[in-house]
């Protein structure tokens, strides 16, 4: 029997098979929403292959009944374990009038939910960041004093939103958690193209509070340091920067040909360490996960993908002057 990592980090056999199944219907919903907009059904994909791992893994770090995030486009792993469905995602998706998001108003990856403590997200990137600190000053105001998580990408990281975050929750010691998924790539630029240090966390430093760089594949791992991170914000320690490693395993969106700009042969390696097989192996080794629950476990989420989808497709549009609402005061 292999070393149980996952109850050394404080994580119960439950927990560990709930974080993947999370991760697997994530994967699954991606990978039908590819095959939806390759057929014409559905306008836009931005994906979420590959940084399963980091997603599920800092989410189940949080108090998800008290905690808020406030997550980037690519987050499908971090809302579904914040409860948000499959449903949720198709209905997104297709644009239908019952997506919780928007009504249907807003792009894919705009995630947003009251019900779910999810701020709604908005298109330039970055904006989610300093929305993040105010609602953890916000709740220290008001005396629930909630964590907050927020991601983006390495990208997003050389925006000028985050910096004034960073610096601001700093000053103040806010619990936020500032998570950065370092994909390696900014649409097509590189990350040597984009960052001067060594690496994101060491951006921390010039705010005051602790960075971490991790393996952003190993979902142990990521709770690990995020539980650690959520820890010292209850604390009222101040707020801390963590960069998961990690790789986008297609292109950055379903508009994006990433044959311009990296080697076939460098994504076919980085599906070498894909965080769900990964996760699989371990869960395999310590006895948790045999064959039939595999099997079960991928029937589960294809199931639930497929009536997702049948349900969306199906659902209304909004009425056309629908759009009107909520534009001028009424």
């Amino acid at each position: 029997m292999a070393e149980n990592r996952h109850q050394a980090a404080g994580l119960t056999d439950e927990q560990v098979l709930d974080m993947y199944y999370t991760m697997l219907l994530a994967r699954k919903i991606d990978e039908r929403m590819w095959l939806l907009n390759r057929a014409g059904k559905i306008p836009f994909v931005i994906s979420c292959q590959g940084q399963e791992a980091a997603q599920v893994g800092a989410a189940f770090a949080f108090n998800r009944e008290t905690d808020y995030a406030c997550p980037y486009y690519r987050d499908m792993g971090v809302v579904l374990a914040f409860g948000m469905t499959a449903k949720d995602m198709m209905l997104s998706a297709f644009a239908k009038a019952e997506d919780p998001n928007s009504g249907g108003r807003q792009m894919p990856g705009h995630f947003g939910s009251r019900k779910h403590n999810i701020l709604t997200g908005s298109s330039p990137v970055t904006t989610q960041v300093p929305h993040a600190v105010g609602l953890a000053l916000a709740g220290r105001m008001d005396g629930k004093n909630p964590v907050v998580f927020t991601s983006f990408g390495e990208g997003s990281s050389n925006q000028g939103d985050f910096h004034e975050g960073a610096n601001f929750a700093g000053v103040h010691k806010l619990p936020v958690i500032f998570f950065c998924e370092n994909n390696k790539y900014a649409i097509s630029v590189p990350i040597t193209k984009q960052l001067a240090c060594k690496s994101v966390a060491d951006r921390a430093q010039g705010y005051g509070f602790p960075g971490v760089s991790i393996d952003g594949n190993d979902p142990i791992e990521v709770y690990k340091a995020t539980k650690e991170a959520v820890d010292r914000g209850r604390r009222g320690e101040g707020p801390t920067l963590i960069e998961a490693v990690t790789y986008r395993l297609v292109p950055h969106s379903s508009d994006d040909d990433d044959r311009s700009y990296r080697s076939r042969e460098e994504v076919e390696e980085a599906k070498k360490k894909d965080p769900i097989l990964r996760f699989s192996v371990y869960l395999r080794e310590v006895g948790l996960l045999t064959e039939e629950k595999e099997k079960e476990l991928n029937e589960q989420a294809a199931r639930e993908v497929d009536e997702a989808t049948e349900y969306a497709e199906n659902a209304p549009y909004p009425e056309p002057e629908s759009a009107l609402n909520h534009v001028y005061a009424e």
